[in-house]
């Protein structure tokens, strides 16, 4: 069996950027690569034991035990391939499973279980097949059946490309030919999808990985499909949950459960690409847009509303109570992947890169091994929420829902794969870190400690006559390249500066991004944060917690916008300033303001660390009283 990565056997499609080959970057050490290293030795198998008792549903099935006790929710099965599709992205890298023997044992084991579980005719879903439902189908809103699916097929395809492995992508094929019969406009189907999106990016995956058009026509109707009311008729409500509301292509703004929705625009934006829809993808960019200019959290979280965990109105952005749940993160880097492809706009790079850092990654604690579900700006004093998705109960080991653990993993698995992508005019760098990078006939090793420090080294070990190009953030004014002879470009923010030369071996660019801490002001029309500051440096967001101050974090204010850094042990600097402490009256309200207290200093952390030392108050805005 091949070890090598598998190229399209469809056609390719005409995208501004394509990505690289699954090794032809790797991450070595630094940020980056220390995040991807601790995902594999940690948080891989802690999510093996976590899931042992779901793997028991397919083997039941598998064996026709009848009146078993079903473990997890219905659209557990989904989770199983996430943290599948993680365990094939890291087999890939570690080609010949030296680093973790457990790997070519999981991707055998557990493939074996789903291909004895299916039907002959391709179905597959444990909770149905179980004995959970008396049909198959018959709450397409609520049973995630499509959406498990959806799920195999990316690990499947997955695990083709990054082992070579046929056993899953052939489970994948079967389950492919199943939903392409059953459902569409044809006598023999019937209308319907799947009321969680994400067998659309399934199937135009499974159409590139085999070529063959049918995958790509269901997607095309799943995405197509949404819109009518076909799953919630004569309920808007619940419609606009399910993206079922207004069709795709003449959506906006996105509306709903944040996940789906997003899921949703990720898919559409495959499908656009893959059938050379421009107008279709215009209208995906406009949706994007309006999402990032309206509806996002200042960290990139998305999703203001715990009711139906979904977007809410423009502006609506509480910060106490907001959802803005991992997954919806996971998904939008997903979504911004596919526009960057598309268009090669740094906008989209840009985005992925403030996510991962600041909605992303705080998701899982620094160890590793626990997890917030809901990632919210503030933790007030005394929170006391009996629900343990609620941020002020501390990342937690696992969820009876297990979606943002692994899709986590898969996604720090899969990290290298959003780092650089290649064109006929050359190679772009899109996300900074320590590693080698191979595109054609160049070869590239970059150093960096970024986000630590703003130096990055790109070194030239085997030349080529083609063109760099290295994206400038759009917080980066004042960034410079230099070149190997010394000529020094400026950078210009939310752009890539391009470097085109006949490169030799030794040959370096080095790149310097300003990282001096900065303010942040929000949209006047956001209630609760007018008036108020967030501090950021460089791609990272801050937060100030209890830990680190005497008077209570509720109360705490800036009153000067000079900035200063404390070099950490390990990791980014905090970052200090001058504050102090509201002096609340005896009542809740009162005829005159509350004053403030002495000067004092603030002190704030990257906001993906909070929460690893002791839980308490937290938050991002501060009040700037100058």
């Amino acid at each position: 069996m091949t070890t090598t990565d598998q190229g399209p056997a469809a056609p390719v499609a005409a995208t501004a950027l394509r990505p690289l080959g699954l090794r032809d970057v790797q991450l070595a050490g630094s940020f980056l690569g220390d995040l991807q290293a601790t995902n594999a030795t940690v948080s891989i198998p802690k999510g093996a034991e976590h899931l042992d008792e779901q793997w028991a549903n397919f083997r039941n099935v598998a064996e026709g035990v009848k009146g078993a006790d079903y473990h997890g929710p219905n659209y557990e099965d989904g989770e199983a391939y996430k943290w599948l599709e993680a365990v094939a992205w890291e087999a890939g890298r570690d080609a010949d499973q030296s680093t973790d023997p457990r790997l070519a044992e999981w991707l055998q084991s557990r493939t074996a279980l789903i291909a004895a579980a299916q039907d002959d005719d391709g179905y597959l879903g444990t909770f149905v097949q179980s004995g959970q439902r008396d049909e198959r189908y018959g709450q397409l809103d609520f049973d995630h059946e499509i959406f498990n699916m959806g799920a195999m097929i990316q690990s499947a395809v997955a695990q083709y490309r990054a082992t070579g492995r046929t056993e899953l992508l052939d489970v994948a094929r079967r389950a492919g030919d199943h939903l392409h019969r059953t459902f569409g406009i044809g006598p023999e189907q019937r209308e319907g999808f799947c009321g969680h999106p994400v067998a659309e990016l399934a199937l135009v995956e499974l159409y590139r990985a085999t070529g063959e058009q049918r995958y790509l026509d269901q997607a095309k109707y799943f995405v197509d499909a949404h819109g009518r009311s076909i799953l919630a008729p004569d309920h808007p409500g619940r419609a606009a949950y399910l993206s079922d509301r207004i069709p795709v292509r003449e959506t906006t703004t996105p509306e709903g459960h944040a996940v789906r929705a997003i899921y949703l625009a990720a898919g559409a934006t495959d499908v656009a690409i893959e059938t050379g829809d421009t107008d279709l993808l215009a209208k995906l960019e406009t949706q994007w847009q309006n999402m990032v200019g309206t509806k996002m959290y200042v960290n990139g979280g998305l999703g203001s509303r715990w009711d139906g965990e979904s977007f809410g109105n423009p502006y609506e952005l509480p910060n106490d109570i907001a959802y803005g749940e991992t997954c919806a993160a996971v998904a939008s880097v997903q979504w911004s992947w596919r526009l960057l492809l598309a268009t090669g706009k740094a906008r989209y790079a840009d985005l992925i890169e403030w996510q991962l850092y600041n909605a992303v990654l705080p998701g899982v604690s620094l160890d590793r091994s626990k997890y917030f579900y809901v990632n919210a700006l503030q933790v007030r004093a005394d929170s006391d929420d009996a629900d343990k998705r609620a941020p002020g109960n501390g990342r937690q080991p696992w969820f009876g829902t297990s979606c943002c653990p692994t899709n986590l993993m898969r996604t720090f698995a899969a990290l290298q794969h959003y780092v650089a992508t290649s064109n006929e005019d050359g190679v772009q760098l899109h996300q900074y870190a320590a590693g080698s990078i191979r595109a054609g006939e160049l070869r590239l090793t970059v150093s960096t400690d970024y986000p630590v420090s703003g130096r990055i080294v790109i070194t030239v070990d085997e030349g080529a006559d083609t063109a760099i190009s290295l994206r400038i953030p759009s917080w980066a004014a004042g960034a410079e390249v230099v070149v190997a002879d010394g000529e020094a470009i400026p950078g210009m923010p939310g752009a890539y500066t391009t470097v085109r030369r006949a490169w030799q071996q030794g040959d370096r660019l080095v790149l310097t991004l300003p990282m001096s801490p900065r303010l942040l002001h929000g949209h006047p029309r956001v209630e609760g944060i007018r008036g108020s500051v967030a501090i950021s440096r460089g791609p990272l967001l801050y937060a100030v917690e209890q830990a680190d101050h005497t008077a209570p974090v509720d109360d705490l204010a800036l009153t000067a916008t000079t900035l200063s850094e404390i070099p950490a042990a390990d990791g980014p600097p905090q970052v200090t300033g001058t504050g102090a402490a509201w002096q609340p009256s005896t009542g809740l309200y009162a005829d005159e303001p509350a004053a403030l207290g002495d000067a004092l200093r603030i002190t704030a952390v990257p906001y993906y660390q909070w929460g690893n030392r002791e839980l308490g108050p937290m938050k991002v805005w501060l009040p700037l009283a100058t």
